[in-house]
């Protein structure tokens, strides 16, 4: 049997001693590594390898971090982890908004973004396992359908939906407990599990960019819906495509 192969990431940062010091840390830790000093090398370095992960310095030269995780998320899904010298909690809401899976801020414990990163790759390599075999791994709701094993959203139209890992996980934890008010710790737990943390306004973050993605008008949405001091409730009758049963709750 072949060995499973290691996790390339893309390390992304003009300091030369942060890109060298996480290249060897994480190295040791079995990880493939590139690096990248600008947004040109980073280009080079997605058209020449598969990369699976992307750990981007918000304070770069020129183009900053910020730019280029919108650029990357506007083409690719490729899971992204933003690193920044700034303390302030709104840099996290906008990296998180514009699509990074995940933000740690500057200093951090190797160990920290170790196991940042594989959390990271779990949830985006994750197959829900709420669907046993038999029983359909498509959710089905108002003419979408959510596929649970190919991690796929297909739109009314036919139209394949570019979703993150994170606000897929999300989406698969509403589509399979429908009609029922969810309170955010409670999200965050079933979408994330143990790797969680307390930081409840990345949940509403992943909500305005489903509803984005899913609602004809996003600022009055009619799927996913505000529970006044409650959390969010998803509204739409679900069907396991092929089990002719509802979601369970």
């Amino acid at each position: 049997m072949n060995a499973p192969v290691a996790a390339h990431i893309l390390i992304v940062d003009d300091d030369r001693e942060i890109r060298d010091l996480l290249a060897r840390l994480l190295t040791r830790r079995g990880f493939r590594i590139s690096t990248a000093r600008d947004r040109g090398e980073m280009r080079r370095a997605l058209e020449t390898a598969r990369i699976d992960l992307v750990v981007l310095d918000i304070m770069l030269p020129g183009e900053d971090g910020l730019a280029i995780c919108r650029e990357l998320r506007a083409t690719s899904a490729i899971p992204i982890i933003m690193l920044t010298a700034r303390g302030d909690p709104t840099d996290r809401v906008v990296g998180l908004e514009i699509g990074a899976d995940d933000y740690l801020a500057k200093p951090f414990d190797a160990r920290e973004l170790e196991a940042r990163i594989r959390a990271v790759l779990r949830r985006a390599l994750a197959t829900p396992t709420s669907a046993a075999p038999g029983q359909g791994a498509l959710l089905s709701f108002k003419g979408w359908t959510l596929d649970l094993r190919q991690r796929r959203l297909v739109s009314p139209e036919g139209a394949l939906i570019d979703l993150t890992s994170g606000e897929f996980d999300l989406l698969a934890v509403f589509a399979e407990r429908p009609q029922i008010v969810l309170r955010r710790d409670q999200l965050i737990d079933l979408a994330r599990g143990r790797d969680a943390t307390s930081y409840d306004r990345s949940i509403d973050v992943q909500v305005s960019r489903l509803r984005r993605k899913l609602e004809a008008d996003p600022r009055n949405p009619e799927l996913i819906k505000t529970i006044r001091s409650g959390g969010y409730i998803f509204t739409a009758a679900v069907e396991r495509v092929g089990a002719h049963e509802p979601a369970a709750s």
